[in-house]
Order: C-alpha cells, then sequence, then structure tokens
C-alpha cells in the first residue's frame, strides 16, 4: 500500500518534461509532425519520439469589431437554435399538434439567447468591442527520441528532402 503522505516518483496522472535526445528542430508543428511521418513511413519506432514545443506563446487573433446589434443578432440565432432543439424534443413526447412546442421552444430560446449574449457584453462597458480567439503557439517544435535510438533517427531525418 502506498503513503499519500509520501508520494511514489512516478505519481500517475502528473505531467513530467519531455526526455530524449534532439533530433530535429521546425518553425511549424506541420514540419515537425512531417518529420515523424517520415520516420513511421521507414518503419521506425516512433513510439521513443515526442514532440515539444518551445518558447509557448498565448496569441489572440482579433476577428472582428463587436457591436450591439451583431451581439443582439449572435444572441437571437444561438438561442434559436438551442429552442428549436428542446422544442423538437418536447415535440416528440407532446400528444398535441408537434408545431406549438417548437414554437415555443423556439422563441424561448431566443429570449434566452439575447438575454445570455447582452448582459456580459454590457458588463464590459466598452472596454472590449471586438471579438478574438485564443491560440497556444510555439515559436519552435522539436523532436526528441530516446536515447538508444536517436542516432538512427538522425540519421533517418537526414535524408528527408525540405
Amino acid at each position: 500500500m502506498t503513503n499519500p503522505m509520501r508520494p511514489s516518483r512516478e505519481t500517475p496522472g502528473l505531467p513530467t518534461p519531455p526526455k530524449g535526445w534532439p533530433i530535429g528542430s521546425y518553425s511549424t508543428y506541420a514540419e515537425a509532425q512531417r518529420a515523424v511521418d517520415y520516420l513511421s513511413d521507414q518503419n521506425f519506432t516512433v513510439e521513443d519520439v515526442t514532440i515539444v514545443g518551445v518558447d509557448l506563446m498565448q496569441v489572440e487573433r482579433v476577428i472582428g469589431r463587436l457591436t450591439w446589434g451583431k451581439v443582439i443578432g449572435g444572441g437571437l440565432v444561438s438561442g434559436a437554435w438551442l429552442g428549436f432543439f428542446f422544442g423538437c424534443l418536447v415535440a416528440l413526447v407532446f400528444t398535441g399538434n408537434p408545431l406549438g412546442p417548437i414554437i415555443v421552444g423556439l422563441v424561448g430560446g431566443m429570449v434566452f439567447g439575447v438575454i445570455s449574449a447582452t448582459i456580459p457584453y454590457a458588463a464590459t462597458r466598452g472596454q472590449r468591442d471586438f471579438a478574438s480567439t485564443m491560440q497556444l503557439v510555439a515559436g519552435r517544435y522539436d523532436v526528441l527520441c530516446d536515447p538508444k535510438s536517436a542516432e538512427k533517427a538522425r540519421d533517418m531525418l537526414a535524408r528527408l528532402q525540405p
């Protein structure tokens, strides 16, 4: 039995730093993936290989300006979809005309959608009038390999055409 006050050296489920020797460094993930795919095509034991993103950055890409019209329109559309879905579910078990639950669901969803979209937007008080997406990207991607086969992998990657 293990003692919770004295964890073992390798606690399952916790992240561990990557290990291995570098066999290649690439500016994009696609290039690193291509290198590992090449090793796989050459019947190399790719279980010994790890792709590591180095110099991580959080990138926020602005995709457009937000206005009250866009916020309300987005709330209406997303609410309508949700309301339509729930209306259809209720219509499946409803004994009367199925159009009633669908219309009630649609209208209720639209009201809920507008409320759930406008309250957070109003709370920003004009401090964030743009929409964006967030990504985690790396400055470079290193391919590491277990030391027992790193030299062989490095030689194989040297034959990979750019």
